[in-house]
């Protein structure tokens, strides 16, 4: 019997070790000062920067730990998100996305050299967003009406329109809108929305498609109009602007989200802390009305909620890219 208690007890000591060590790298970034490295796919000067700046400084009072934004800019995401697999999963490197790079990319590249459901880990989810139609300041239109008369009248070139990333969300939206208004449409991918925003404001590309903070800012300074938004309502922080719902254009309704991701093998007491300082930053008013500013419906998601929205939004996609007949590159 005495040798039996002595074995119970021993596993009882190892789990409690166990459960010691991770809760010890949960603090860990809390305690060592360790900066927290928070890439983002995306060059500086674009929305998704500008969300994780938004995010860092609070976050970083509620971590005790810097929290450095990182531009591992290129492929829709892919470089970073490369990264974000071969980082250790120690919590030191995180990874702010919203849907291209987690649910689309892997679907429409042959080799993306990542499998979100294999080499990330949800850590949490904190907006929804829709993407909006846009038209540069040199163009005419200010409605989509008027932006589809004009292309028909226009000559060569007019019916180009930028996507911040190839065989993305904005490029089906553009084919689509192109086929639900006869127009022969041309999807111009960019690195990123910040050099697409560039050639938008020099008016060397007359029309854009990408997510409201990536537009909201020049649409407010009337550097650019923001003339329709997809989702199945208007936007708060563009209420005079309808909704291609509203147009009579259909089957997008199933808003983006944005998440923050962490490489497979990370402890959960880890992302556990992180996600907990999330929570509290969404819950500061300052920190709420910037990203609801920036066109964001603010809303935090825990792990779990943040896997299920994705796991449905890649589901999703799956059946859209398929129907259209897209072929992975």
């Amino acid at each position: 019997m005495p040798y039996t208690l002595s074995i119970r007890a021993a596993r009882f000591l190892r789990r409690l070790l166990a459960s010691s060590a991770l809760l010890c790298a949960g603090l860990a970034v809390a305690q060592t000062g360790i900066p927290v490295r928070l890439m983002v796919g995306f060059p500086a000067g674009g929305g998704t920067d500008a969300i994780a700046r938004t995010l860092a400084e609070p976050l970083k009072d509620e971590l005790g730990a810097q929290v450095v934004v990182e531009n591992r800019a290129g492929a829709g995401g892919q470089i970073a998100a490369q990264a974000l697999k071969a980082a250790a999963p120690d919590g030191k490197t995180l990874f702010l996305s919203h849907d291209h790079t987690i649910s689309i990319l892997p679907q429409v590249v042959k080799n993306a050299g990542f499998d979100p459901a294999r080499d990330f880990i949800p850590v949490a989810g904190f907006a929804t967003f829709v993407n909006a139609f846009a038209v540069s300041g040199g163009t005419p239109a200010k409605s989509v009406n008027e932006y589809v008369n004009w292309v028909k009248g226009a000559g060569a070139g007019k019916g180009n329109v930028g996507v911040p990333a190839p065989a993305s969300t904005p490029e089906f939206l553009v084919r689509l809108i192109g086929q639900k208004y006869g127009l022969d449409l041309v999807p111009v991918p960019y690195k990123g929305s910040a050099p697409m925003m560039g050639d938008m404001l020099g008016n060397q590309i007359a029309a854009g498609v990408a997510s409201i903070p990536d537009f909201i800012e020049n649409h407010k300074a009337g550097r650019l109009r923001v003339v329709a938004v997809l989702g199945t309502q208007r936007q708060a922080a563009l209420p005079d602007v309808p909704t291609f719902a509203e147009l009579g254009l259909a089957g997008f309704e199933d808003m983006p989200y944005y998440g923050i991701f962490a490489p497979a093998g990370t402890p959960r007491a880890v992302t556990d802390r992180f996600g907990e300082a999330l929570a509290k930053v969404l819950a500061m008013p300052e920190v709420r009305n910037r990203l609801s500013a920036m066109g964001l419906t603010v809303g935090f998601m825990t792990q779990a909620q943040l896997a299920s929205r994705e796991q449905a939004y890649t589901k999703t996609w799956a059946g859209i890219i398929k129907a259209s007949g897209f072929q992975p590159q």
